[in-house]
């Protein structure tokens, strides 16, 4: 019955992923987070349906009247283009290409494409909010589940993993959930309607803990990390992080206590074995990377060369992977792309915190300093977490900085719209009620923007 309703819903869908494309960025996105095809048990597990709705919503585009660009003119996206080209020309000079590879590649290549496509269809306000709210949920959805049934089990379960895709394994899933956090967070902030801000609320404790019941301890510095720059960023700092403290207390109490032995072990990691792979496989990265610095050894053939490279490797022993995003791509891409790979983060970085300090020059609080913060969160969940994941490609990471693009063209836009004229900007300049940014400081009566977004069509 699921398979039949999914497929009914699906095949429903794609006329309207035809006429309007951000139709079917939204559907692709749903169903790339959410992987509600992995719920079913029939014949719909096994379709393709996120390349029935690419195909369907490309072919849209080109005959649609907004087919006016492939993709902002914005340095990142040429630099994902360049990644895209230096890593299939390492692939060419690698060491015996295999069908793997080229398989691998082509979802790579996808995984750029459709982030490409995002920063040409999101331009408006409520279109960038409306697929925020897909992502959020979708992974939202996995947060509230696995949370219910952690504490169902007192916590005891077997370590959560996620759907399937790019968020099968626990710590890609526990990542993925990471990230959104900060989105559930101010997304849940910026709503103005109680019942809708409550489905956020009820979403983001449960999400924080499905974090710690996947046992992932690269999961708990990724969501430490959101956390801890929620805080940061909150108007009333000490309140923040008295608050922020007490949160992690009371996490630690509640966690089961095999996984409090599991994050011990971080403060000495040379003394326990997974650990001390990770800094094994850093070092063999290394040496991979110094031995091949332009095109590296090719995309997933860090394992097939780890024996090379690592004198202690006897026959029959175990492969490990890099254990580190920056370390796979060095060791595999080569070090022009793993500095291309650091461009795009201290890129999107910036323009966070250029837009932030620009809106907060100009308003008390608004949207735009709401959402700033949520990126920047979630990139520094990214950031640290990737640190310790095998995700140089992870999906959501190239996304993001595609959604980090279109937010700052859009901010900026309407910035430079209110000075042109006052009356022009969401809200106007009339006394607006506006929440408080970052949840700490007092609900206040301001001259300005609205600091929530109003519904609006797509």
């Amino acid at each position: 019955m699921r398979d039949l309703i999914l497929s009914l819903v699906l095949f429903g869908l794609m006329p309207a992923c035809y006429r309007k494309p951000f139709v079917g960025l939204a559907v692709f996105s749903w169903l790339a987070y959410m992987r509600v095809q992995d719920l079913t048990w029939g014949f719909a597990r096994g379709m393709r349906w996120s390349y029935y709705v690419a195909i369907v919503t490309f072919a849209g585009f080109l005959v649609s009247r907004e087919r006016k660009r492939w993709f902002l003119r914005d340095p990142r996206c040429r630099v994902m283009l360049v990644l895209v080209g230096l890593i299939g020309i390492g692939i060419l000079l690698s060491k015996a290409p295999s069908l793997r590879q080229a398989e691998r590649y082509l979802e790579y290549g996808k995984i750029v494409a459709v982030s490409l496509f995002t920063t040409a269809i999101v331009n408006t306000k409520e279109r960038l909010r409306v697929l925020l709210w897909v992502i959020a949920l979708s992974l939202g959805f996995y947060g509230v589940k696995s949370g219910l049934q952690g504490l169902a089990h007192g916590g005891s379960l077997h370590i959560i993993r996620g759907p399937g895709g790019m968020l099968a394994d626990n710590n890609d899933f526990s990542l993925a959930l990471s990230m959104a956090v900060p989105m559930l967070f101010h997304l849940g902030w910026s709503e103005r309607r109680p019942e809708i801000r409550k489905v956020f609320w009820f979403a983001l404790p449960l999400t924080v803990m499905t974090v710690g019941y996947t046992r992932s301890r690269g999961g708990f510095l990724s969501v430490a990390a959101a956390i801890g720059m929620l805080v940061w960023r909150s108007r009333n700092r000490l309140q923040g992080v008295l608050i922020g403290c007490l949160v992690a207390l009371a996490a630690l109490l509640a966690a089961p206590e095999e996984y409090k032995e599991r994050l011990m072990t971080m403060l000495e990691p040379s003394k326990e074995g997974s650990a001390n792979s990770r800094l094994r496989a850093w070092g063999i990265a290394t040496r991979m990377a110094l031995d091949n610095p332009i095109f590296g050894v090719g995309m997933y053939k860090f394992r097939q060369h780890y024996p090379d490279y690592d004198p202690q490797f006897q026959a029959g022993q175990d492969v490990i992977v890099a254990h580190s995003s920056y370390f796979q791509i060095w060791a595999e891409c080569g070090t022009v792309a793993l500095l291309l790979y650091f461009g795009l983060i201290f890129a999107s970085f910036w323009t966070c915190w250029r837009i932030r300090a620009e809106a907060e020059r100009r308003y008390h609080t608004s949207w735009i300093i709401n959402y700033a913060v949520m990126f920047e969160a979630s990139l520094a969940a990214f950031v640290v977490g990737s640190a310790f994941l095998n995700r140089a490609h992870f999906d959501l990471f190239y996304h993001w900085v595609a959604l980090v693009i279109v937010f700052a063209a859009i901010a900026r836009r309407e910035m430079e719209a209110e000075l042109e004229n006052p009356m022009h900007s969401a809200g106007g300049r009339g006394e607006l009620e506006a929440l408080p940014q970052a949840g700490f400081a007092r609900r206040a009566r301001v001259s300005g923007y609205r600091s929530s977004l109003h519904p609006g069509g797509v």
